[in-house]
């Protein structure tokens, strides 16, 4: 387990330091780091998440994750020979 997390640890190490030096002199130059459709995927998300945080500060409630549907609620199991519940350990 120790071994896992270690390697998970330089994992991560690699990729920030791959960053560091990739990502943040590009940037610096002027040039542009994401391609224009990751751009406009970056630009809906900020318009997203603004709409989100305007909707709280008025207290309205976030939609529900994954719709706005509630779902039914799904009856117990039963057994077919009795009908009765089942119980579960």
């Amino acid at each position: 387990m120790v071994a896992l997390v270690l390697g998970m640890l330089l994992c991560l190490a690699l990729a920030v330091t791959v960053v560091a030096l990739v990502a943040v002199p590009a940037r610096r130059e002027g040039r542009e780091v994401l391609t224009p459709r990751g751009d406009e995927f970056v630009g809906s998300l900020r318009d997203r998440t603004d709409g989100v945080r305007q909707r709280l500060d008025r207290g309205e409630a976030p939609p529900a994750a994954g719709g706005t549907e509630e779902r039914p609620e799904e009856p117990a199991p039963t057994t077919a020979a009795t009908g009765r519940g089942v119980t579960q350990d």
